[in-house]
């Protein structure tokens, strides 16, 4: 029962992404064109709520939920790794049609081939855990 409220939360992030057309693959190829808004504003509607999220959080001293501060740690420089890690990601989201998020609401929308996408996801993550103490941070 503790995992109910999670559950529902993913389906109610899978719903509003569906009805958003936010995991449509045309959408997001109509935003890496500049053909369409609509992906833009979905995200910049994001930014802005994780940025009023950010700041409630720092400013109530909301805690997680086993009790602890959340707490944000600033980036370090080089900063150069955050604009190489963006594009690999922007690079990805582009060739598949999908971000995180997406993929798995993709899926269980019934497109068996984002599981091609998701295998590829965890064996990218799995990798750099692997070699991660091995580059540059």
């Amino acid at each position: 029962m503790k995992s109910l409220k999670y559950i529902l939360a993913g389906i109610l992030f899978g719903i509003i992404m569906t009805k958003s057309e936010a995991v449509s693959w045309f959408r997001i190829y109509e935003m890496f064109r500049f053909q369409s808004f609509q992906m833009y504003g979905i995200i910049g509607t994001a930014v802005v709520l994780g940025i009023i999220a950010v700041f409630l959080i720092k400013k109530m001293q909301w805690k997680d939920v086993a009790h602890h501060p959340i707490l944000f740690k600033d980036k370090e420089p080089p900063y150069a790794r955050y604009l190489i890690g963006g594009t690999i990601f922007g690079l990805g989201w582009a060739l598949t049609g999908a971000c995180p998020g997406p993929m798995f609401v993709n899926l269980g929308y019934g497109y068996l081939t984002m599981a091609i996408v998701i295998i590829g996801a965890l064996l990218g993550t799995f990798l750099y855990g692997l070699i991660k103490d091995k580059l540059p941070h």
